[in-house]
């Protein structure tokens, strides 16, 4: 038997599918059975305790969106030749991830509608479940690149530990973050190692003069930065009423200059942070990412030139090919405020609920929440280049600005 055809000659299909309807598509009926929490029917829960549950669950739905966001831009910077095309996309999901912090930073406010003793009427429920046990906020800070070391314990046991069931073995969570963090490399490796190939003034890492030419610029830019902070100086020993005053001034210019200099060479390069990408990405050890390098004094090269291309991007963000990767490393910004803005919500919103208590997994409760929003930053030297920036008038001329400029149709 032949298949029908339409008007048009398209094949209709002999079982049609039936119309998508919006609560198929969502699943909502599924979605709205799973707020009862550990009762039969959310029907037995105050109306406070089942707002808890929607909104930590929103928490998780937006925590998969970022996670989602930050692997696409990890895969694309991971790549070893990254197109000037694909650099809007890569913004885009990152500021995507800003917003999406900003959302769950939000959701406080909801929270704080519940007063400390609504909330203490279901709180022994959770006992001794935390937040510090959600899988995928851990995902985050590990696909982001935090370090092991740089992480608060929760008490005596790790964020690994508190993710196994109480009989020892390996929950949902601890597999699910097991496997991120053999998922490599992380952001900031892969945003690191594309920094690292940025052309500095028309120099590659490849060309044989490069470290001789990005110590040319270094010193270049060091130059005009002491020019700067001279005038700047001057102006305000004038100021001074008195000798004491002048020294200090003097002493905490002379400290700016030295510490720019010694950011800039990247004195404080440790040799525990990853060194330079292998010659040949084939041979590289994904694992390796966190690994110590073998040659310190590599490592204080690789993150100096890293430093470098920062400066270079946010100094002469007008050149028509560094305008996307300056929005990039400007929406990194973003994306790490709104994550520690969100932390840092989460700690008032605590605090204004249940004041300082003890959590209910056993940590330190907003103590722990204040701490992690101090220390677990990742960007650190995207940050830190804002110390050094320069007004645009005062900065040196480049050599080859040229390259920069987008090549016409003849070329």
């Amino acid at each position: 038997m032949p298949l029908p055809v339409t008007a048009s000659g398209g094949i209709v299909a002999a079982m049609a599918q039936p119309p998508t309807s919006y609560w198929d598509y969502i699943r909502v009926e599924e979605l709205l059975s799973l707020q009862r929490g550990l009762a039969a029917s959310d029907s037995e829960l105050a109306n406070d305790e089942v707002m808890f549950i929607v909104v930590h669950q929103i928490d998780e739905l937006w925590f998969k969106l970022i996670l989602r966001e930050l692997v696409s831009v990890r895969d694309l910077f991971a790549q070893e030749h990254v197109r000037e095309q694909s650099l809007a996309t890569a913004a885009r999901g990152i500021r995507r991830g800003a917003l999406l912090f900003q959302q769950l930073a939000g959701h406080f406010a909801v929270m704080e509608s519940m007063t400390t003793r609504d909330y203490l009427a279901f709180r022994d429920k959770l006992s001794p479940a935390s937040g510090f046990q959600s899988a995928q906020m851990r995902e985050i800070e590990i696909l982001l690149g935090l370090s092991e070391s740089a992480r608060i314990p929760l008490g005596h046991e790790s964020y690994k530990q508190a993710l196994y069931n109480p009989d020892g073995s390996p929950s949902p969570a601890a597999r699910r973050v097991e496997a991120r963090l053999a998922d490599r490399p992380t952001v900031r490796v892969a945003i690191d190692d594309w920094l690292y190939r940025t052309p500095i003034d028309g120099s590659t890492p490849d060309h044989p003069d490069d470290a001789d030419n990005v110590v040319e610029f270094i010193e270049s830019f060091l130059r005009a930065h002491e020019r700067e902070i001279e005038a700047t100086k001057r102006h305000a020993i004038m100021s001074a009423l008195t000798d004491a005053d002048r020294d200090r001034l003097e002493r905490r210019y002379q400290r700016e200059l030295d510490s720019a200099r010694a950011w800039l060479e990247a004195r404080d390069a440790s040799p525990s942070e990853p060194g330079p990408p292998a010659a040949d990405p084939a041979e590289a050890d994904a694992s390796a990412a966190d690994a110590e390098p073998e040659d310190p004094e590599a490592t204080r090269a690789y993150r100096s030139r890293i430093r470098a291309a920062l400066v270079f991007i946010e100094s002469y963000r007008e050149l028509p090919l560094l305008a996307w990767p300056r929005e990039v490393i400007d929406a990194i910004v973003a994306l790490e405020q709104a994550f520690t803005i969100f932390r840092q919500r989460h700690a008032r919103m605590v605090e204004r609920v249940i004041g300082r208590r003890t959590g209910t997994g056993g940590s330190a409760g907003v103590e722990y929440l204040d701490n992690t929003a101090l220390a677990y930053r990742v960007f650190s030297d995207i940050w830190a280049t804002r110390t050094v920036l320069l007004r645009k008038a005062a900065l040196p001329e480049l050599g080859h600005a040229d390259l920069y400029e987008f090549a016409s149709s003849s070329e």
